[in-house]
């Protein structure tokens, strides 16, 4: 997730470039950079880092005056956070200006013809293919519309691309693929942002681009066509809201807004997986496929919800590829002095890359002579370069402290490193990896329906707000699922929550149970038939003594319902993929019970985001 912003108009827009890029720094803080317009050419200015190291670059070598400009601010994907990967990036003659938000799956192939006829592409982006391909276009004669919608339909992937050209000062050009882009409409000037945020000072006047669509803005008006040139219209409406809330979409809370950004986030983690000839990839290897054949133990290690996870991803690759497979705290791992060998893989999970326990783990790891392979959400962190592998998360920058969407996100990648073992091992066909990637391709949608919801959610949590304590149940890949919303409790509504193996109620913790109290239940698919029996009968076993119910079951279940005193329904997954969908119940639940308790959501007392100290 990037920002970016495009202005037309009569103002500076190196300023407005500028003090659009601010407001949507929390969409990504690698690097910046900005492209004007100006006497038939392209200024060029971009540094790594935060916004401020543009900043003092433009103000000790000034930038031209000019009104037509382009801006990015980067969360890094394709190729690491430094000064040559950030955007914009140029045509190889430097008329073509290009930022992107999103991934080109197809970048390879498109780079590769590219070299092959003479381009010489400097940094590791897949944005710069785009850049190389309008110029191309343009120079053939076409203008920077046209030159858009030609390549557009060559491309693969979600993105948002936006354009300028050296010789034409009249226009900004964008595209939309399954990534956010809005235009902001003025009087003698409009606009182009990966939200309202970017220009919510200038204008409150917005128009909404749909799908597969291409939008040329100019000083005095918006023209909006699909792929193939053909008129379209985008949805016009008015942005009410404070600067504040523009920054977070309209939403209260960034979490608030994260969780709902998560059917995107979890579509953007699986984009970019295979290669031509369809088999799964991963984002770096340097690791042979003799090596992982070898591999006869795997253990996984994290913290707090990235433990979860890797208890979620213990289920899933021991049944894909029958490899014994352990989940440890990250920072527990190394002073038990763990047994590992050239076999071993270490599987480490965490959102920063920074997390000192886990960056202390890997590297014992790494003296012992295991293989790490990092699970990340951060392009180039410490994790990832010294890992031997990595999948990264795609998630976007994460503002909440407690995770959601980064979760998430964690978990496609477990799904997505356990198959591609499978794939690697032949422990299963191509035909039944085929048929879980495309359960994880619905994924997206399945989250949606469950965000859907909410309404119902927040009203629970209403109904609750003046309790003192919660336990969470949960069964097979259910229980990591109720550690995750007994955790998300106590983050943030700082209330008392436990969360448990529902088999080990009779070995103690059905001794809490008392009258009234609130049990979330997350009940297995009813595919797994033995669990989903055991499962109702701890459900009914709480309701003996008094408990009050909270049933989260697939929507068909009808076993369930008569013990639920509260049933939230789910859609049908397979068992696996269950705590996709599972957690996001909890995660509304907890926002919004903190929210009515008066707390601050995003930044939770006594926490911080990154854990940088062991």
């Amino acid at each position: 997730m990037c920002g970016i912003v495009g202005y037309v108009g009569d103002q500076q827009a190196r300023d407005v470039v500028i003090e659009g890029l601010r407001r949507l720094e929390y969409r990504g803080y690698d690097s910046a950079g900005i492209a004007l317009v100006h006497d038939g050419v392209i200024t060029s200015a971009k540094r790594a880092g935060k916004l401020a190291n543009l900043e003092k670059a433009i103000s000790e070598e000034a930038l031209p005056a000019a009104t037509v400009g382009i801006g990015h601010t980067r969360w890094a994907t394709h190729g690491a956070p430094n000064d040559v990967n950030a955007h914009p990036h140029l045509g190889a003659d430097g008329r073509v200006a290009v930022v992107h938000n999103g991934i080109l799956e197809n970048f390879a192939r498109l780079r590769d013809e590219l070299e092959r006829a003479g381009h010489d592409l400097v940094s590791e982006t897949d944005t710069e293919v785009a850049a190389h391909l309008l110029e191309l276009e343009v120079q053939s004669g076409a203008d920077l519309t046209t030159a858009m919608q030609n390549v557009c339909r060559r491309l693969e992937g979600a993105f948002t691309l936006v354009a300028v050209d050296g010789q034409d000062p009249t226009r900004v050009v964008a595209a939309r693929r399954n990534s956010p882009l809005v235009v902001g409409i003025g009087e003698g000037e409009n606009f182009i942002g990966s939200d309202v945020s970017a220009f919510i000072e200038h204008t409150r006047e917005a128009l909404e681009l749909g799908q597969d669509q291409v939008v040329t803005i100019t000083r005095d008006g918006v023209a909006v066509t699909d792929f193939d040139g053909n008129a379209a219209e985008g949805r016009r409406y008015h942005v009410d809201w404070d600067l504040a809330a523009a920054e977070k979409d309209g939403f209260d809370w960034f979490m608030r807004k994260e969780i709902f950004e998560q059917p995107r986030a979890i579509g953007d983690a699986l984009l970019g997986r295979h290669d031509e000839d369809g088999l799964l990839q991963l984002d770096e290897v340097r690791i042979s496929d003799d090596e992982l054949r070898d591999i006869d133990k795997i253990i996984i290690i994290g913290c707090g919800t990235a433990n979860y996870a890797g208890m979620v991803a213990k289920y899933a690759i021991e049944h894909w590829t029958r490899i014994p497979c352990e989940v440890e705290l990250a920072h527990e791992f190394r002073y038990r002095d763990p047994i590992l060998t050239r076999n071993t893989l270490v599987v480490a999970i965490s959102q920063s890359g920074e997390t000192a326990d886990t960056l202390m783990a890997i590297r014992h790891a790494v003296k012992q002579k295991a293989r790490v392979l990092a699970i990340c959400n951060t392009n180039g962190s410490t994790i990832p370069r010294e890992s031997d592998a990595v999948i990264y998360t795609h998630a976007g920058p994460e503002i909440g402290v407690a995770s959601t969407k980064g979760f998430l996100t964690q978990l496609i990648a477990c799904y997505l490193l356990g198959l591609y073992l499978a794939q690697v091992r032949g422990t299963k066909f191509g035909d039944e990896i085929g048929a879980v990637v495309r359960e994880l391709a619905q994924m997206p949608d399945r989250a949606q329906r469950v965000l859907d919801q909410s309404d119902a959610i927040y009203a629970l949590a209403k109904r609750f707000k003046d309790e003192k304590s919660f336990l969470f149940l949960g069964r097979h890949a259910g229980f990591p699922v109720a550690l995750e919303g007994a955790l998300k409790l106590k983050e943030l509504a700082y209330i008392h929550a436990e969360g448990f193996a529902a088999g080990e109620l009779k070995h103690g913790p059905i001794a809490l149970i008392d009258q009234g109290l609130p049990v979330f239940c997350v009940v297995p698919p009813r595919g797994r038939d033995q669990l989903h029996d055991k499962m109702i009968s701890a459900i009914q076993e709480v309701r003996a003594r008094g408990a009050l119910t909270i049933v989260l079951a697939e929507e068909d279940d009808t076993e369930v319902a008569p013990y639920a005193d509260v049933l939230i329904k789910l859609p049908i997954v397979p068992t696996l993929l269950q705590p996709v969908v599972a957690t996001i119940p909890m995660q509304l639940f907890a926002c919004e019970l903190a929210t009515l308790l008066g707390h601050d959501v995003d930044q939770p007392r006594n926490l911080a985001k990154s854990v940088t100290v062991e």
